[in-house]
């Protein structure tokens, strides 16, 4: 991802706002404002980090005269909860918004984007996570360093029982403007970058009014430990099978997360062809789908549980796709265009069917997100249940990447639409997920930006025979031998997904050394197929 300048300020729950140097400096968890997918502002643990040196930046105006020098792929939450890097950003772009102002008594008021209502910000701090008041002497103690023509805001008006009595002094105050972009400016200067690890919410609000996105990027890593499932992963897996459907399945009753979801918006400007499809695709939000689709139970070399999926964006994204391919093939056959196979129909750039595909295709991609994101809750939830009586835990890591998709980015200094099929991005510190079958191990992995690969690498093992073909070699035996050890389906309904029908991780992850580096080696215990 991409990051910001030290000088950036960052409001904090304890009523002051520290430079994003500083933060990282300190190197302690901090608790920051974050945006939900529904709307509505949270408290979400955080830690800073240096990112990146010596980076090429651009400045990003808002409407309150706020300027943020960020490099050129940091991505900004804009104002439908979907996100887009700094460079593709445009005059009246509307952002996320983050208003917040003082009452007469001091406490400091946070505006809620899904409702407008002002909330006390003590009150959206579940009180587990505030911090104590030897947290708050650390912080205050630390030395924050200024920055020529900037601002550091350390207010020393904090009641350690309120801890919300405290004042954001920033330009963000009451009012229409904060959120939205007046110009995007490239800059000639080069500096160090800095960014917020935000693991459960992925974003973080500026003090300069919106939300951006974090580092981190569907698998977690939770504190639990491989003896804490002895005897339970027929019953998780039972769970698992219960709460999320799979193949041709949809929801029955669907969850206010689902309902809430601020993608819904923008359902009517998708191609006419799916307006049909409004009611299936709401059920459809948090299933997982068939073929090599999964929801797997790990473990890692160290015997720490992890919770990993791989979905996509179901029926709707299939026929989004479908729609769109018959109209190119619609225009070349008007055109008179020879093609050696007519599926190689195309859109050209700058006219209004390829703006028409790519306004759809983001917004599929957000829903493939966001659709892990709802299973990931459930898969979450299941697992408290069994290993913690309920109670809710912290990821350790969180990891959420896109598996065949489409982006615009910058590679041999000229921008290009990039098509990852069979692949993942893997810029510098990118973290990614490259399974492999229903009984090999997986891989959590970070980026090492070869620009030769135009910054991407192989999303998994890939077939080594066909479906057909491996339901016609292999046998259920087969199938319970290869998957020893897993608590999973062992019918001929999976045998097309055996681990023989694809090709060795190892060497498939042998062979892109100089893509990734390995964080994580996991083996699943459990697997519940599409």
């Amino acid at each position: 991802m991409g990051c910001f300048t030290g000088d950036t300020l960052v409001p904090l729950v304890d009523g002051k706002s520290y430079s994003l140097q500083a933060l990282a400096k300190g190197e302690r968890e901090i608790i920051v404002y974050s945006c939900t997918q529904t709307g509505k502002i949270v408290a979400a643990k955080a830690t800073a980090k240096l990112t990146r040196r010596n980076q090429l930046l651009l400045k990003v105006v808002l409407d309150n005269s706020e300027e943020i020098k960020c490099t050129p792929d940091h991505r900004f939450m804009l104002r439908d909860g979907s996100y887009r890097e700094a460079r593709d950003l445009e005059p009246g772009t509307s952002l996320m918004p983050f208003y917040s102002q003082t009452d007469k008594d001091g406490y400091t008021l946070i505006q809620q984007p899904d409702s407008g209502r002002w909330q006390k910000a003590d009150g959206i701090i579940p009180p587990s996570d505030i911090p104590s008041s030897e947290w708050l002497e650390s912080q205050l103690s630390g030395t924050v360093p200024s920055f020529p023509g900037h601002r550091t805001v350390i207010d020393h008006h904090i009641d350690h029982h309120n801890l919300a009595r405290a004042e954001h002094r920033s330009s963000n105050l009451v009012g229409g403007a904060n959120h939205k972009v007046v110009n995007i400016l490239p800059l000639q200067e080069k500096q160090d970058v800095y960014c917020l690890t935000v693991p459960e919410y992925h974003n973080f609000a500026l003090t300069a009014g919106v939300f951006v996105h974090n580092c981190g990027m569907s698998a977690i890593k939770t504190p639990f430990v491989a003896d804490q499932l002895e005897g339970k992963l027929k019953k998780i897996r039972l769970d698992i099978e219960a709460a999320i459907p799979v193949g041709f399945e949809q929801n029955t009753d669907i969850e206010k997360a689902v309902v809430n979801w601020q993608g819904w918006r923008d359902f009517k400007e998708l191609h006419p062809g799916v307006q049909r499809l409004d009611g299936k695709s709401m059920k459809q939000l948090g299933s997982l789908g068939g073929g090599n689709h999964f929801i797997e139970l790990c473990l890692d070399t160290d015997n720490q549980v992890w919770l990993m999926l791989h979905s996509g964006s179901r029926h709707i994204g299939n026929q989004l796709a479908k729609c769109h391919i018959k109209t190119a093939k619609e225009l070349a056959k008007l055109a008179h265009t020879t093609l050696p196979d007519r599926d190689l129909a195309y859109f050209v750039a700058g006219t209004p069917e390829f703006a028409a595909y790519w306004r759809d295709l983001q917004w599929a991609q957000n829903y493939a997100r966001y659709n892990r994101d709802i299973m990931m809750a459930r898969f979450k939830r299941i697992v408290e249940k069994h290993l913690a009586g309920g109670k809710s835990f912290k990821p350790l890591l969180s990891v959420n990447c896109h598996h065949n998709y489409a982006e615009k980015e910058v590679h041999f200094s000229e921008e290009v639409y990039v098509t990852r099929k069979g692949a993942v991005r893997a810029r510098t510190d990118d973290y990614g997920i490259i399974p492999g079958s229903m009984g090999a191990k997986s891989f959590i992995v970070k980026g090492k930006g070869n620009h030769d690969s135009y910054c991407s690498c192989a999303h998994g093992a890939g077939r080594l025979m066909s479906r057909s073909k491996a339901k016609k070699q292999f046998t259920v035996d087969d199938l319970v031998e290869q998957t020893k050890g897993v608590e999973c389906r062992k019918d001929k309904d999976v045998i097309d997904e055996i681990p023989g029908a694809y090709k060795p991780i190892d060497q498939v992850m042998a062979n892109q050394s100089d893509l990734v580096e390995v964080v994580a080696t996991l083996k699943q215990v459990v697997c519940v197929k599409g």
